[in-house]
């Protein structure tokens, strides 16, 4: 399998270029029709090929066996410096093959660990990135000696804890589950010697500072820290500053700048359920949108716009977010990778990392409160050096955040007319309604103390005097009517 690489790369370096006829550079004589030119042999090799890093050979073979040939350039970018075991600050845009990126580096040094302790910790923010992260490791390490764990929440920590019982290798999981696993010794961080965070900055977001600061304590101060993240925030500086040290900074954009592939627009809508209508006319009008991911903001949207779309296109779109199952989220996945779903509408649970393939459109149906998260969402499409589409709705309350994002971006939103076709529903849901304030609010004053309309009777206008100790002086000796006897006794006698 490595013969392809060979043909790709190191047979194009070895081709011997005194033997090109030059005769035909040198006259105008046309070329025969199989000739390649010296330039074009330069060219080719000129491009850098997995091959070039010096990775093991049953590696390569697993990538030629995915159709990976050529790195990325975050992944050419940060080879060396990972390899070199400086702490690593990454910043590419989604879609860029980070995964990758960090975990070559790593697999080409690999040394079994005796002890079955994990010496590589992956952390990511979310299951179903721990799922694609495992996958993608499972896939690498098939042909050497590694155990590959990927836990995370919602499942029985219990059941988990007897994966670790043959011993583990590279963990991958979220923080607040390695977290538990480690308090209760179900494994062990101090073999730890690389660490790396995929997505830090929403990470931070979703607040899982403590358990990542937990988590260091856990483990000896000296391991390599890789971090990758497609946007740089203060929460992000302020965590660098605190715990690592000098890190290599690698950057291929300015942070919060999307992929130039990605063909971005927007519509202005009146409201949520005119958005619906929208989305409709797009559906049934554009056959381009084969497959759309749609982005809300909140859950209960989400589950709305599923309610709304599903009677309109049955059996064609599916929801997935943080209440639904980890399953029926894997299940959902797989139809849509499958393409067996037109659509997916979701929340920001699906806008970091996930690699599906061949999204043709991200529909922002929401504009997303945090101006960072919609580069996130777009990256869903445009992955892998193809074209995307990103299409969001606006409306008027929803313009200073998009305002945000273009500012983020330094760029702004193509602003396509509203058709003509698509009714206008006036009908508001319950998050557009405005709240009433009243101005000056008339107070009421309330008559203090007052009482019953008459007069009480003389029997209900007693006093409580509380018991028997309140009414009368106690007594000065004490209830124990022996010891009083007693005593009264040995007065008589005297």
């Amino acid at each position: 399998m490595n013969n392809v690489f060979k043909k790709k790369s190191r047979d194009l370096k070895s081709l011997p270029r005194t033997s090109l006829p030059h005769t035909f550079i040198q006259h105008q004589f046309p070329p025969p029709a199989n000739f390649v030119s010296l330039q074009h042999i330069q060219n080719m090799t000129e491009k850098f090929t997995f091959a070039d890093f010096e990775i093991p050979e049953k590696i390569l073979d697993v990538l030629a066996d995915l159709e990976l040939f050529e790195p990325t350039p975050i992944q050419e970018k940060s080879f060396k410096p990972i390899l070199s075991g400086r702490d690593i600050m990454g910043i590419a845009q989604t879609g860029t093959g980070k995964t990758l990126a960090y975990l070559l580096p790593i697999l080409k040094n690999w040394k079994y660990n005796k002890n079955g302790n994990p010496t590589v910790l992956v952390l990511v923010p979310t299951r179903e990135l721990v799922v694609q992260v495992a996958e993608i490791l499972e896939k690498l390490t098939s042909t050497i000696s590694a155990r590959v764990i990927g836990v995370y929440g919602g499942k029985n920590i219990n059941t988990q804890k007897l994966l670790f019982n043959s011993g583990c290798d590279i963990l991958v999981g979220t923080p607040g589950r390695v977290m538990d696993l480690s308090i209760d010794n179900a494994i062990s961080l101090k073999e730890i010697q690389k660490l790396i965070i995929d997505e830090f900055d929403e990470m931070l977001n979703l607040g899982f500072r403590p358990q990542l600061t937990h988590i260091f304590e856990m483990m000896k101060s000296k391991r390599q820290n890789i971090l990758f993240s497609a946007t740089m925030t203060e929460a992000v500086d302020e965590m660098l500053d605190e715990y690592f040290a000098n890190p290599i900074e690698i950057s291929l954009a300015k942070s919060g700048t999307p992929l130039e592939k990605i063909e971005q627009s927007a519509y202005k809508v009146e409201n949520f359920n005119t958005k619906i209508n929208l989305l409709e006319h797009l559906l049934k009008t554009d056959e381009d949108l084969s497959k759309v991911l749609i982005f809300c903001n909140n859950k209960r949207h989400a589950d709305l716009l599923f309610t709304k779309i599903s009677e309109i296109f049955p059996e064609e779109f599916d929801v997935i977010h943080s209440n639904k199952s980890q399953n029926y989220r894997l299940k959902a996945m797989k139809s849509f990778q499958d393409e067996e779903l037109r659509g997916l509408i979701t929340t920001d649970v699906m806008a970091r990392g996930l690699d599906i393939s061949d999204i043709t459109h991200v529909i922002n149906f929401e504009v997303p409160e945090i101006p960072e998260q919609y580069i996130h969402r777009i990256g869903r499409t445009g992955r892998a050096d193809k074209d995307g589409k990103a299409i969001t709705f606006v409306t008027k309350k929803e313009e200073v955040p998009l305002l945000e994002i273009e500012v983020l971006m330094d760029k702004e939103l193509k602003i396509i007319d509203f058709p003509e076709s698509v009714k206008i529903n006036p009908t508001k849901i319950a998050s557009e309604k405005e709240e009433i304030v009243m101005k000056n609010p008339v107070k009421v004053k309330l008559n203090e103390g007052g009482g019953a309309f008459h007069e009480k009777k003389d029997k209900n206008k007693k006093e409580n005097w509380g018991g028997p100790s309140k009414r009368k002086a106690p007594k000065k000796y004490g209830a124990n009517r022996a010891q009083q006897k007693a005593k009264s006794r040995s007065k008589r006698k005297k």
